[in-house]
C-alpha cells in the first residue's frame, strides 16, 4: 500500500502525538471518561433525514490546511456552527489536527455545544486509543482514511467506533481504496476529489467511484465543491451528500455562503 508523502509526514507526527497522549491518559482512563459522556447524535441519521428534503451538507469548520495555509483568521467555532445550522447544514465536520490544519479538540467541543447538529471529528485516526479519545471529545462520527490504514486495522477501528456508538465516514481516493472499503460492508463512504500526490482536485473522481457502489451506501463527495455549478454537476450524477469547508470558510458569513450555494 503506497502512502503519499504528505500523508506519511502527517502519520509520523500523529504517532508521536498518540504516544504523548497515552502518557497523559491511558486507554482505561479514557474508557472511564467515555462512559460518562452523553449518547452520540446520529450522524448517518442526520444525513438521511436531510436527504429526504434535498441535498445533505456536512459543513466544515477549518482554520487552515497544508495546501492552502491559513484559510480563516477570524475563527470562532461556536459562531460558525450556529451559522451553519441556521443555513440548513445536516451535520458538522471539525478539524482537530493541530500541526497541519491548526485544529483543536476544543474547537469540536465549542462547535458541538453551540448547536444540535451531529459532529464529525476530522483527523488522522490510526490507533484504537484515538477512537475512545474521539468519544470523550464529543465526536458523533469519526473519519477513517483508507490511504492511511492497512485493511485489518481499518476493520478493527471501524468495529471499535461502532461499538462506542459513533458513526464512521471512510474516505477513499481511488478504485483500489473503494474496493477495500466495499469489502468492509460499510454504508457511509466519502470520496475525496483531491489527489494526495498532486493536490489537484477533480469532481470526476466522485462520478467515477460512484459507479462502483454495490448497494444503498451513502456517498459523500469531498473537496473541490466551490460553486453552485459544482453542486448541480454532482446532483445531476446522482450524488446529493456533500462535505464542504474551504468555500464556506473564505466567506465573511459561512452560513450565508452555504445557503447561497445549496438552497
Amino acid at each position: 500500500m503506497a502512502v503519499p508523502s504528505i500523508l506519511q509526514r502527517i502519520l509520523q507526527r500523529k504517532s508521536e502525538e498518540i504516544a504523548a497522549g497515552m502518557a497523559n491518559a491511558s486507554m482505561a482512563d479514557l474508557v472511564a471518561q467515555a462512559n460518562d459522556c452523553g449518547p452520540p447524535r446520529g450522524f448517518g441519521d442526520g444525513l438521511r433525514q436531510a436527504l429526504a428534503k434535498g441535498p445533505a451538507v456536512i459543513a466544515e469548520i477549518k482554520k487552515a490546511s497544508p495546501s492552502a495555509g491559513v484559510i480563516r483568521e477570524d475563527f470562532q467555532p461556536a459562531a460558525i456552527a450556529r451559522s451553519y445550522q441556521s443555513a440548513g447544514a445536516a451535520c458538522l465536520s471539525v478539524l482537530t489536527d493541530k500541526d497541519f490544519f491548526k485544529g483543536d479538540a476544543q474547537y469540536l467541543a465549542e462547535a458541538r455545544d453551540a448547536c444540535s447538529l451531529p459532529v464529525l471529528r476530522k483527523d488522522f485516526i490510526i490507533d484504537p486509543w484515538q477512537i475512545v479519545e474521539s468519544r470523550v471529545m464529543g465526536a458523533d462520527c469519526i473519519l477513517l482514511i483508507a490511504a492511511a490504514l492497512e485493511q485489518a486495522l481499518m476493520q478493527d477501528l471501524l468495529g471499535l467506533a461502532k461499538e462506542s456508538g459513533m458513526d464512521v465516514l471512510i474516505e477513499v481516493h481511488d478504485e483500489d481504496e473503494m474496493e477495500r472499503t466495499l469489502r468492509l460492508d460499510h454504508d457511509l463512504i466519502g470520496v475525496n476529489n483531491r489527489n494526495l500526490n498532486t493536490f489537484e482536485t477533480s469532481l470526476a473522481t466522485s462520478e467515477r467511484l460512484k459507479n462502483m457502489l454495490t448497494g444503498d451506501q451513502l456517498l459523500v463527495t469531498e473537496s473541490g465543491i466551490r460553486t453552485a455549478g459544482d453542486v448541480k454537476r454532482m446532483r445531476d450524477s446522482g450524488i446529493d451528500t456533500f462535505l464542504v469547508g474551504e468555500a464556506f470558510m473564505r466567506e465573511e458569513d459561512p452560513g450565508y455562503a452555504l445557503k447561497r450555494m445549496f438552497f
